[in-house]
């Protein structure tokens, strides 16, 4: 997206603290319990690669797709020869001629989806490259925990071997539209030369309820088959910010 243009430098960094390998290990449980023969995977929305090379360490074939050239080439640099593998796209548009046992979309990359256009031409990219019997395993923020439990301004610190970060995130929630429109701002100090960088940024992300995911699933021949909260399975409720759906391919 053009919102991570220079925003994906510090990508990395910001999440630096981001548990890349426990989420792996929670996507892989929830693939091999429903299709313990899968091997090969589309993620949608790859960014820098880090559960992409993950899940090739597991022994998936992958295939990383994102729109940020910025991110796939430390995605490119991160891996070590053609697994996994990374091409340059919309996730709303590509086309690839091969199909797989496995579509992810992970770290709210669908909730980046805000219009009704945007995330029903998701819904059709991922139900087009999977198999019969396939699954699409994604997550994404869960309205009734967004409205209930309202996102508040938050602060975070953050540094490296030569980069000192600070990121303020000012969220606006817009109801009619089912968005909270994020509000960044970055200072980054390169303590090398001395300089600074600051970006503006707004991240709006679309927040998402059972119903509508069922419709849009059915709309593309799937049926959602299991549902929970991100990494710990537990059902979905007004405090379950962070939603995992896994629906599977008619």
């Amino acid at each position: 997206m053009e919102n991570f243009a220079r925003y994906g430098r510090y990508y990395d960094l910001l999440y630096a603290d981001k548990d890349y390998a426990a989420e792996v290990r929670y996507v892989t449980g929830l693939i091999r319990s429903r299709d313990a023969q899968a091997v090969s995977l589309l993620e949608l929305g790859c960014g820098t690669g880090i559960h992409a090379a993950l899940l090739a360490g597991e022994g998936y074939r992958v295939h990383g797709v994102d729109r940020s050239e910025v991110m796939l080439a430390e995605a490119r640099r991160r891996s070590r020869d053609d697994n996994p593998a990374f091409s340059c796209g919309d996730a709303r548009e590509i086309r690839f001629p091969a199909t797989y046992d496995v579509v992810l979309a992970l770290f709210h990359v669908i909730s980046y989806q805000t219009g009704n256009d945007d995330i029903r031409q998701f819904f059709a990219t991922a139900s087009e490259h999977l198999r019969p019997g396939g699954h699409f395993i994604f997550d994404c923020w869960y309205g009734p925990a967004v409205l209930n439990d309202r996102p508040a301004v938050r602060v975070k610190r953050c540094a490296g071997d030569r980069l000192e970060l600070i990121r303020i995130a000012e969220p606006v929630i817009r109801p009619n539209d089912n968005l909270v429109e994020v509000h960044y701002q970055m200072l980054a100090h390169d303590t090398r030369d001395d300089t600074h960088d600051e970006i503006r940024e707004v991240h709006s992300m679309r927040y998402l309820f059972c119903p509508e995911i069922d419709l849009l699933a059915s709309l593309n021949g799937l049926e959602v088959v299991e549902t929970g909260e991100f990494m710990t399975g537990r059902a979905l409720g007004s405090d379950t910010w962070n939603a995992c759906f896994v629906a599977r391919k008619r």
